[in-house]
């Protein structure tokens, strides 16, 4: 029997929403049971993949132009589709309308969930009612909706590609350097701040030391957030409206060779990038996923630095990281925890001079990510939403 779902967020290669809905598809386009599609315009210049790829592709492509047709011809006013709707929900936990501008439904519908709050707001109930259940990015948000007496809760990580995220060699393009690598959107959620405190001292102490950070931020007004901690000198921001972070990283003393900003890397590039790196760096605040950009890396064999809090618990067993275990819970922001400059500063000497364990810690990871793959994710959520 065939099982129609449409996933109501948009696809793209350049952040994580749109990376698990690009999996999504990807993984159901080849099951035979699975007819999915996306009300979402399928935009090619958002999205990278292989001529193969955007072929095997073809049949969702079409089925989400037909759909979106529909729904843009339709007043604004709630919608029921004829299909199980996957419906993104974020801190707020509020759906984004439809094309059409009003509310959409599925039968049934099934709420796909990463927040950053611990406490819901007094409406989350009354939001999550029609949903037949709530698919929760991590263990800490199936907790928290636990605990806030949801009743359906399904705990789905995000997942990886294998065939490009996995322990393979490097090309070498920094011979002699110790190259560390930072990424996610910059916002003090990210850490950011803690990342360049901690790198001004370990530069210093460390010539050979390169950051190569992948910081870029969709939403730049959200990278005004970096500056609540004072751990940094203030972030400058462009004409345009963009972070200069090139200015923020020489005005917090940290020399021009010792800091590589990526800018804005599609996911299906950022792997050989990743193996260039010796270690991985990752002290945020919070994460109401599993820090998407962190499985990456340890799926690459890269021994990663991971702040012991929220999303990040579920890939901190058997060695598989190096954790910031000092967490300083944030009063003005529940859930949220700072990490110690000090214990960064001593898990970057860690793996700067004790490169056997540095090379237990990236083979822990990748063993560990081998098997959170996007293909599992997506027979998880079919499970879910077939039963």
């Amino acid at each position: 029997m065939t099982q129609r779902v449409v996933i109501h967020w948009g696809l793209s290669s350049l952040h994580g929403w749109g990376v698990y809905g690009l999996n999504l598809a990807m993984a159901w386009a080849g099951d035979a049971v699975m007819e999915a599609a996306t009300d979402y315009e399928v935009n090619r210049q958002h999205i990278t993949l292989d001529p193969l790829q955007w072929h095997a592709l073809a049949s969702f492509r079409s089925r989400s132009a037909n759909l979106r047709g529909q729904l843009l011809r339709q007043k604004a006013e709630p919608i029921t589709v004829n299909a199980v709707l996957l419906t993104a929900l974020g801190n707020d936990l509020q759906p984004q309308p439809g094309p059409h501008g009003g509310a959409l439904m599925g039968r049934p519908s099934f709420g796909t969930v990463f927040f950053e709050r611990e406490a819901l707001g007094p409406k989350a109930r009354e939001i999550l009612a029609p949903h037949a259940a709530i698919i929760a990015g991590s263990s800490w948000n199936a907790e928290v909706l636990r605990a806030h007496g949801v009743p359906a809760v399904e705990l789905v990580l995000q997942g990886i590609d294998p065939a490009l995220f996995h322990p393979a060699p490097r090309r070498g393009l920094f011979p002699g350097r110790f190259v560390v690598f930072s990424g996610g959107k910059l916002e003090a959620r990210k850490g950011q701040d803690n990342v360049i405190a901690a790198w001004r001292i370990f530069a210093e102490r460390h010539p050979d030391a390169l950051l190569i950070a992948g910081w870029h931020n969709h939403w730049p007004e959200g990278a005004r957030s970096i500056d609540v901690s004072r751990r940094a000198k203030p972030l400058p921001f462009r004409a345009d409206g963009a972070p200069d972070i090139a200015a923020w990283v020489a005005a917090n003393g940290i020399r021009a060779e010792q800091f590589l900003d990526l800018g804005v890397v599609p996911n299906a590039l950022l792997p050989a990038m990743l193996r260039e790196a010796d270690a991985a760096l990752f002290p945020n605040r919070c994460e109401g996923g599993t820090n998407l950009v962190a499985m990456e890396a340890m799926a690459c064999g890269v021994p990663c630095i991971l702040s012991a809090n929220t999303g990040h618990l579920d890939l901190i067993q058997d060695g598989s990281a190096l954790p910031l275990i000092d967490q300083r819970p944030i009063p003005t922001a529940p859930g949220w925890c700072e990490s110690d400059i000090e214990e960064i500063l001593a898990a970057l000497e860690t793996l700067y001079t004790d490169r056997a364990r540095a090379a237990a810690i990236g083979t822990a990871g990748a063993k560990l990510l081998a098997g959170l793959t996007w293909a599992k994710t997506a027979s998880e959520i079919k499970r879910i939403i077939s039963a």
